[in-house]
């Protein structure tokens, strides 16, 4: 029997910095360009009730760990539920079941950040934001780890919701968070601009960006739903997590192929290619630079490893046992 670790979603919550999961993602993605394996997301859509089941997977050999999410959204409690198995990556022995939902933002702004910190300039600091929800504070948390944020301008379509989110990030940085009424004011001579949102259509014009802009989007993998238009596509070095998924969900440059201003060879390297140093980031002052972040298994694997670790460090979380087929694949 394997004795396998879970941990709630209260013990996960809290557990480790925006800092820590920065640190473990950048890890990660160093590792997947140097061949470590991961594979895109499968989703699997189901029409009445409406929903989707969906997973993905990754192997980081350093770390010792393999595993990723499955997750079911929609469906008749249109809610979601995050599982997120954890391997070792020696044994093949199950070490963790994370309940994944509340890691789920800082796992994601971790690697928002590890792009923007590849990507953006060494001195940016202005950042604008388009989207005011959960995954924007996880960006925006992680971002501040990696840049000395002094201005930080968030616009999302009802007021209430921006003020709020400005209002409260303004209490938790030394950055001056302020609402904006529209996604121009806030990436207006933005160093860094990121979407986090579930627009369809894109939220700002791609003629608007400041030279030497960095963006992260990370609110969209649907081939035909977008953040960003073909302007933006076009004036960038464009890296994405997986250079796998960009045919398959990365609706902003299938747009921008469709509409035939780039090619497919427009894709100049995946991040982990850059955080390894196998490929040039920014190379001038002027470039604008994209990171299409749709999520990968590479920083879920990263952060559940983490949390993992922390987690017995404090004596967190319940023992549960596994057979292994050995014992128990007997069809008796």
């Amino acid at each position: 029997m394997s004795d396998t670790l879970f941990l709630t979603s209260e013990d996960v919550s809290g557990l480790a910095s925006p800092e820590e999961y920065v640190e473990a993602v950048r890890e990660g993605y160093r590792q997947r360009g140097e061949g470590a394996p991961a594979e895109p997301r499968t989703k699997l859509p189901n029409a009445e009730p409406p929903g989707m089941l969906t997973g993905y997977s990754a192997i980081l050999p350093e770390t010792g760990a393999m595993g990723g999410y499955m997750y079911a959204s929609g469906f008749g409690a249109k809610d979601a539920w995050f599982v997120t198995p954890v391997f070792d990556a020696e044994s093949g022995e199950p070490i963790a079941l994370l309940d994944g939902a509340s890691m789920n933002p800082f796992k994601t702004g971790a690697t928002g950040a590890v792009g923007t910190d590849a990507l953006a300039h060494e001195d940016a600091d202005t950042l604008g934001i388009v989207g005011s929800g959960s995954q924007a504070r996880g960006q925006l948390r992680a971002i501040a780890a990696v840049r000395d944020l002094d201005t930080v301008r968030v616009y999302s379509p009802t007021k209430a919701s921006r003020e709020s989110f400005a209002a409260e990030m303004n209490e938790q940085l030394d950055a001056s968070v302020a609402a904006v009424a529209s996604s121009a004011a806030a990436i207006d001579d933005a160093g860094i601009v990121v979407t986090a949102t579930t627009a369809s259509d894109p939220v700002f014009d791609g003629d608007m960006l400041a030279d030497g802009a960095h963006v992260t989007a990370m609110g969209q993998y649907h081939p035909e739903k977008r953040e960003l238009d073909a302007t933006t596509i076009e004036r960038s070095t464009y890296v994405p997590d997986l250079r796998e998924r960009v045919s398959q969900d990365a609706g902003s440059f299938i747009a921008a192929v469709e509409a035939g201003v780039v090619s497919e060879d427009h894709v100049h390297a995946e991040l982990g290619e850059v955080v390894a140093g196998a490929a040039p980031g920014r190379e001038t002052d002027e470039e604008i630079t994209v990171f299409d972040s749709g999520g990968t298994a590479i920083e879920t694997v990263a952060a559940a490893h983490m949390l993992y670790e922390k987690a017995r460090e404090e004596g967190l979380g319940s023992e549960i046992s596994f057979a292994p087929a050995s014992e128990a694949l007997t069809g008796k």
